[in-house]
C-alpha cells in the first residue's frame, strides 16, 4: 500500500451560511459529488475536533455554516445509523462510527500483522512504541502501545501530526513526489504555527526554516533512521525506523519508540534503543513478507435494503443519499482491499450510478483514492471521522448512555460491573437511576462481594443469567447477565436491581430479563467495534 495519500486539510464545506461545496485546497467540488455527502462529512469532522467528540445543535450550526435545518436532517440520519447519539440539544459521537476507520486499518492489515511485534518491544524497552503511515504532508497513527505513567503520550489512534515535527515524517519525506513537496511548502506557508493540527500544541517559538526538513530528509534518506527531539514540544524525544513493503521496498510504515527526556536523550535513544527498534523492524518486514493472504470474508449485506427502508420510515428526515454514501466505505476491508466501482455495487448492493457518484465525492474529501487500474482503496484520512477520540473510550463510557436507557425504560436501577483483581469482589464502574424515592443506591466505585451479588456470579460462574434474591439485603432483588468481548470473552455484568416488593421473581425473568439482554447486546456491539484495533479499558 502507498505510504502517502491525499491529505486536504480544507472543509469540504465552505464557511460561509449557504454551505457551498468547496473542493480539495478550496476548489469547487465536482459536480457529481453529493453535496449532502460532503455536509455529513463535515459534520463528523468538527465533531471529531470538538471536545469529548460532543457539540450542540447550534454549535454545529455554527462550526460548519450550514443551516440549523440541515444540521437537523444529518443529525438525525447520523443517529439513525448509529453514529451519533443525540441527547436533548447535544449530539456525540457513537462508537459504531469506528467501523469506517475500521473498513480502512482492516484494509490496510498492518495493524494486524505488526501489532504484537510493537507491543512486545514496548514491554521490552518499557518505553512506548508506535506504528505510523503518511498522510500527504502529515503522519497518522495507526497503533499505539503506551506506557502508563505521570509523564505518557497522549496521542491517539487516527491523530495527525505534521511530518516536520516528528521522527517518522523525514522517513515518509524521503518518498515524496515535486507535487508533495509543493504542497508541503504551501502548508507551512498558510500556517505557520500549525493551528489546523488540532493533536499537536500551536508553535510557540521561532519558524523553523523549511531547509531544516529537508535537510532532515536527506539524513533520513542515508541514515535510513530519523530522531524528533523535542520538535512536538519540550520533553519528548523519538527515534523511527522504516518498515518496508517486501513487494515493492516503499516505506508500509514507520516504528517508533518514543521516551521522555527525564528517561533518555535523543542521543541516548540512537545508541541504546536503535538497534533493538531495527531487528523488531527486521521482524515486521519479514511478518510481512511470509503473511498469508487474507481469508475471503462476506461483505456487508443488506444496507441499499436497510437505508431505504429508513428513508420509507422516517421520511424528509432521514438524509438517503448521505447515509448510502457513507456504507460505500463499509464495502472495504482485510480481504477487500481495492474495488472496482462494480465491486463495491455488488458488495453494497446500491446502484452503480449511487456508487460511483459516492466515490467521487468520497475521492474529492480524500477519503478514497483511485489506482491506474481503476480500483479504489480507503486512505488514512477516513481514521479523521471520529476515531482519534473515540479510540480513548473505556467500558464504562460505552456502556453508560446504554445503562442510562435502560434504567428510563424499566424504570429501574440498572449498573455495570468487573471483577476486583483477588476475583472475590465487583466493583461497580457505571451506574444510572430513575427518579423515585426508593431505588438502589449503590455508587460508582463501590465493592461488593462477588458471591452474594446477581453481577458477581455470572462474572464468577460465567452464568447467561443470574438471579438474587434478598441475598445481599433484605428487600433487594438483582438479576444480571453477562457482556462479552470479541473473543466470546466475560469481561463485565450488567444488571437490574430493585425492592423486592416492586416485582416478583416471575416478574423480574419475564419483563426485566429481556431488557436487560437487549442492553447487554448493544454495549456488545459497540464494545465489538471500539475494541477490533484498539485496546478498551474495563474501568
Amino acid at each position: 500500500m502507498p505510504a502517502n495519500h491525499t491529505n486536504d486539510t480544507a472543509d469540504p464545506i465552505d464557511a460561509g451560511g449557504a454551505g457551498q461545496v468547496r473542493g480539495t485546497g478550496g476548489g469547487v467540488a465536482p459536480a457529481e459529488a453529493v453535496t449532502p455527502l460532503l455536509r455529513g462529512i463535515a459534520v463528523l469532522r468538527r465533531l471529531t475536533e470538538a471536545d469529548g467528540g460532543t457539540l450542540s445543535l447550534s454549535g454545529l450550526e455554527k462550526a460548519t455554516g450550514l443551516a440549523r435545518s440541515t444540521v437537523d436532517r444529518v443529525t438525525a440520519t447520523l443517529a439513525r445509523m448509529g453514529y451519533v447519539r443525540l441527547d436533548g440539544r447535544d449530539v456525540t459521537l457513537a462508537p459504531r462510527l469506528m467501523e469506517l476507520g475500521n473498513a480502512y486499518l482492516s484494509a490496510l492489515r498492518l495493524p494486524a500483522l505488526l501489532s504484537h511485534r510493537a507491543d512486545a518491544l514496548a514491554d521490552e524497552l518499557d518505553e512506548s512504541v508506535s506504528l505510523a503511515v503518511g498522510d500527504r504532508d502529515g503522519v497518522r497513527f495507526i497503533h499505539q502501545a503506551t506506557r502508563r505513567r505521570a509523564m505518557s503520550l497522549s496521542f491517539r489512534i487516527g491523530d495527525l501530526l505534521p511530518a516536520e515535527r516528528t521522527a517518522p515524517g523525514p522517513l515518509f519525506a524521503t518518498e515524496w513526489t515535486q507535487p508533495d513537496w509543493r504542497h508541503w511548502h504551501d502548508r507551512r506557508a498558510t500556517d505557520p504555527e500549525d493551528r489546523s493540527f488540532a493533536s499537536v500544541p500551536p508553535r510557540d517559538h521561532a519558524a523553523v526554516p523549511d531547509a531544516d526538513f529537508e535537510r532532515r530528509t536527506a539524513r533520513a534518506a542515508a541514515d535510513g533512521w530519523a530522531l524528533d527531539d523535542q520538535l512536538i514540544e519540550p520533553g519528548l524525544v523519538a527515534v523511527s525506523a522504516p518498515v518496508r513493503d517486501p513487494g515493492t521496498g516503499r516505506v508500509a510504515c514507520v516504528a517508533s519508540v518514543v521516551s521522555h527526556t527525564s528517561r533518555h536523550t535523543a542521543q541516548d535513544l540512537r545508541a541504546a534503543l536503535l538497534p533493538r527498534l531495527r531487528s523488531a523492524v527486521t521482524q515486521m518486514e519479514d511478518d510481512l513478507r511470509h503473511a498469508p493472504p487474507p481469508a475471503p470474508g462476506p461483505p456487508p449485506a443488506g444496507l441499499a435494503t436497510w437505508t431505504g427502508a429508513s428513508k420509507q420510515e422516517l421520511g424528509r428526515e432521514f438524509v438517503e443519499s448521505l447515509a448510502r454514501g457513507l456504507t460505500v466505505l463499509t464495502a472495504f476491508g482485510e480481504s477487500r482491499p481495492a474495488l472496482t466501482l462494480t465491486e463495491v455495487a455488488k458488495a453494497t448492493g446500491l446502484a452503480r450510478a449511487t456508487v460511483r457518484r459516492a466515490l467521487i465525492t468520497h475521492e474529492h474529501a480524500g477519503l478514497v483514492t483511485q489506482s491506474p487500474d481503476r480500483t479504489f482503496t480507503l486512505t488514512p484520512r477516513l481514521l479523521s471521522l471520529g476515531f482519534p477520540p473515540l479510540s480513548r473510550l473505556s467500558l464504562p463510557q460505552i456502556a453508560q448512555p446504554h445503562l442510562t436507557a435502560l434504567a428510563a425504560r424499566v424504570n429501574e436501577s440498572a449498573s455495570l460491573a468487573v471483577l476486583s483483581d483477588s476475583g472475590e469482589e465487583i466493583q461497580y464502574t457505571a451506574r444510572a437511576s430513575p427518579s423515585r424515592v426508593m431505588s438502589a443506591r449503590i455508587t460508582v466505585g463501590a465493592r461488593l462481594p462477588a458471591p452474594a451479588t446477581a453481577l458477581g456470579r455470572v462474572l464468577l460462574a460465567d452464568l447467561e443469567e443470574a438471579l438474587v434474591d434478598e441475598e445481599l439485603e433484605a428487600g433487594l432483588r438483582s438479576i444480571a447477565v453477562p457482556v462479552r468481548d470479541r473473543t466470546g470473552r466475560v469481561v463485565a455484568a450488567v444488571n437490574v436491581a430493585m425492592h423486592a416488593a416492586r416485582r416478583t421473581t416471575e416478574a423480574c425473568v419475564t419483563e426485566i430479563l429481556p431488557e436487560l439482554r437487549r442492553t447487554a447486546t448493544v454495549i456488545e456491539t459497540d464494545l465489538r467495534t471500539a475494541g477490533r484495533f484498539t485496546a478498551v479499558p474495563p474501568t
